[in-house]
């Protein structure tokens, strides 16, 4: 014990350290800077502790936008769905228990970071499902209720055809439903089973529709950061799984993708594209997230390589056969900002530079000594593809002063009415941004 009271101590005062002079803009775009790895026997940890929103605190918007809390008093509100008729979905979940201890360093880094989600009086996680009726799209919901309760960790959803589809951490699983009920008697029946413990290191488990209504696409995060927990631990992991919605037969349809979430088809096509969490324990600025094109049968590296063919000088044995074939991703977010909710802006009622491009939550990091994420950005897009630099859109989550967070924004969703919809599941809130 006490040598993990020292190595608390010691990495609060890593933590307080600045980081070397980096350009962190040199790591937003198509060809980010990537600097040598590093090695640590205790890596750069700095988690901002979670404290919730104090009246009449509230997130800060870009120009010509304004923000409104939708519903407040959720319980770890971690993705954000629109159903055909308007109702929106806030789907909550309670995390797993914890992963086996691997590493002398895990425990310590596992009290680090939950300290950014649990906070004294704040709402207990539960894994649930509230539906919130705004039927005047005015931002003062008409009806909240609870439309599905006692579920196993769940994140993405999608309907379709009468069924709501239900990404537990382990399965898929779907419920007779119609947009307009509010609650859901149905058992529910396993559509197709996911990987899930007794490791479950990536929990999270998103979900999309293909355009056709035909297949599914669920994303499957790593069960490790560079394999520590063992190459069977990893089967199925790392991946996109394509599913068969009628009979749940499933196949992994793109892999190497460290922990991808939120998969979206860019609007009117058959692309689809996803923000991936890179890995830890490199240094403060390796290695970028990014927002990426998923390609039928792609490899993207992980756990051999980095950002396409950059070797990780940590794992063996390695795979030259791989990294040859290694996909670089469509463009770096930056070093550990935890991107984790992705969608592309289809509405009309914001500002017109946005439309067609995509905005992306950003969880924010751990793994530096300076923060990085705590926001919502905002990709511009032209011809089907990135184009520019991201900007800021939703920021005054973290407490810069004091180093604690307000909230920390994961899924995003446009609503009916085209205002853009956020899960910040520190705040434990579904926050609106509307034009100003």
């Amino acid at each position: 014990m006490k040598r993990l009271l020292f190595a608390l101590a010691l990495t609060s005062v890593l933590a307080a350290c600045s980081d070397p002079q980096f350009d962190e803009a040199s790591q937003v775009g198509p060809d980010p800077k990537l600097p040598d790895p590093k090695q640590y026997l205790l890596p750069p940890i700095n988690v901002s502790p979670g404290e919730g929103w104090k009246a009449g605190f509230m997130p800060t918007v870009a120009p010509g936008l304004r923000i409104q809390p939708l519903v407040t008093g959720l319980h770890h509100p971690r993705f954000v769905y629109v159903l055909p008729n308007g109702d929106i979905l806030a789907v909550q979940a309670k995390s797993p228990p914890p992963e086996p201890v691997k590493r002398p360093k895990d425990p310590i880094v596992a009290i680090v970071k939950n300290k950014a989600t649990a906070f004294p009086g704040g709402p207990k996680a539960k894994s649930r499902i509230t539906l919130i009726r705004d039927a005047d799209g005015d931002g003062r919901p008409e009806f909240v209720t609870t439309l599905l309760d006692h579920l196993n960790s769940p994140f993405g959803v999608a309907w379709a055809d009468g069924m709501l589809y239900v990404a537990n951490t382990d399965a898929v699983v779907r419920y007779a439903f119609t947009p307009g009920q509010t609650s859901i008697t149905d058992p529910g029946q396993v559509l197709t089973q996911l990987p899930g413990g007794p490791i479950d290191h990536h929990w999270t488990k998103s979900l999309v529709l293909s355009p056709d209504g035909q297949r599914l696409y669920a994303t499957v995060g790593s069960n490790s950061n560079i394999v520590e927990n063992g190459w069977d631990a990893e089967r199925g992991r790392a991946s996109v799984w394509e599913i068969d919605r009628q009979s749940g037969r499933a196949r992994e349809f793109a892999t190497g993708l460290r922990n991808p979430n939120s998969p979206v088809f860019y609007p009117g096509s058959n692309q689809l594209w996803v923000v991936v969490n890179e890995r830890d324990e490199l240094g403060p600025h390796l290695v970028p997230d990014y927002l990426t094109s998923v390609r039928e049968n792609g490899f993207y590296g992980w756990p051999y390589s980095y950002y396409g063919q950059h070797l990780d000088p940590r794992v063996r044995p390695q795979r030259p056969d791989l990294v040859s074939r290694a996909i670089k991703p469509d463009y770096a977010l930056g070093s550990h900002v935890a991107a984790l909710g992705l969608t592309f802006y289809t509405g009309t009622t914001l500002p017109a530079k946005y439309r067609g491009g995509a905005f992306i939550g950003e969880h924010g990091s751990w793994d530096r000594y300076t923060p990085s994420g705590y926001k919502v950005v905002f990709v511009p897009f032209a011809n089907g593809r990135p184009s520019g630099k991201a900007e800021d859109v939703v920021t005054g989550f973290l407490d810069t002063k004091q180093g604690k967070s307000f909230g920390r924004p994961v899924g995003v969703a446009i609503d009916r009415t085209g205002a853009l919809l956020i899960a910040d599941d520190v705040g434990n809130t579904i926050w609106r941004v509307t034009a100003g």
